[in-house]
């Protein structure tokens, strides 16, 4: 019987810089750097407050989870980040595409604005909307202290994910494509349900998941419009500061770490679905 061997093929070479010098990682200084500010700055951070939620034992945790306002503030928390996901999915996409696709004034002005959310203070945000949504409300709408003016503050700090995520896809899109099939006599719709969306799905379940996650977390844009009212307006972010408030630490450490947990398993699973996703975008082609 005659063996043939399959060679493996062959590793690219790094790439070099001029003289023929080779362009290399940063090796293990770097590595160990590099995973050093992550543990200072991530890892011990969320490993003490996971300790600190177990102080009374597991039947402790699971009080202070269980307990009827924690509960209702980590419901009304996920279900409203869920519609401002959604939201951002919808709007993000349209924004993106209008700014990649589309020339009109005051383009450059509005690709600015959407970064506007990142750097201004949340609590900022909270304080205009409520102006705006308020008792005094110059448009006459008044939404303080009810869900959509949660979802109205929390859409406005998650804009800028769904949009960034979704812009540089689009702009490496291959527009041939779509050129070829609207030649053939495919519709609008088709071209972007069969062509375009398939190719932004994996960015934009990366920004929606993203917004989420910021969503389950704020605090600043709902503290002043959303009422803090138990039960309804009552997020969770709002719900662990009332805890340390009545020195309760391990209670809001708790809630924290049930917050933790989702945002880890939404990316976590949103990661693999955007995998798979572009994997099979890439055998389609």
């Amino acid at each position: 019987m005659t063996t043939v061997q399959v060679e493996p093929p062959d590793t690219p070479p790094a790439p070099t810089l001029a003289g023929g010098r080779r362009i290399t990682g940063a090796g293990p200084l770097g590595i160990g750097v590099a995973g050093l500010w992550l543990t200072v700055i991530v890892l011990l951070p969320l490993a003490a407050i996971t300790t600190k939620s177990f102080d009374d034992g597991w039947s402790g945790f699971w009080t202070a989870v269980t307990a009827d306002n924690a509960v209702a503030s980590i419901r009304v928390t996920v279900l409203v980040s869920i519609v401002v996901a959604l939201i951002n999915v919808v709007m993000g996409t349209v924004i993106a595409w209008v700014l990649v696709r589309d020339e009109f004034p005051g383009k450059g002005i509005v690709n600015a604005l959407i970064d506007l959310p990142f750097a201004l203070p949340t609590i900022v945000a909270s304080l205009v909307l409520l102006s705006l949504y308020g008792p005094n409300s110059p448009i006459d709408i008044q939404l303080n202290a009810t869900q959509p003016a949660l979802v109205i503050a929390l859409a406005f700090v998650t804009l800028p994910f769904v949009v960034r995520q979704v812009q540089p896809v689009l702009i490496e899109v291959d527009r041939e494509v779509e050129e070829a099939a609207a030649s053939l006599g495919a519709s609008n719709w088709t071209i972007w349900t069969k062509i375009v969306v398939p190719s932004l799905a994996p960015a934009i379940l990366t920004g929606a998941g993203l917004a989420f996650t910021r969503a389950i977390g704020e605090f600043g844009s709902v503290v002043l419009i959303g009422g803090n009212i138990p039960g309804d307006t009552q997020v969770a972010s709002q719900y662990i500061q009332q805890q340390l408030e009545v020195d309760a630490p391990v209670d809001a450490s708790a809630v924290s770490v049930v917050l933790l947990l989702i945002a880890f398993v939404v990316l976590f699973v949103l990661r693999i679905v955007g995998r798979r996703s572009a994997k099979r975008e890439g055998a389609d082609r």
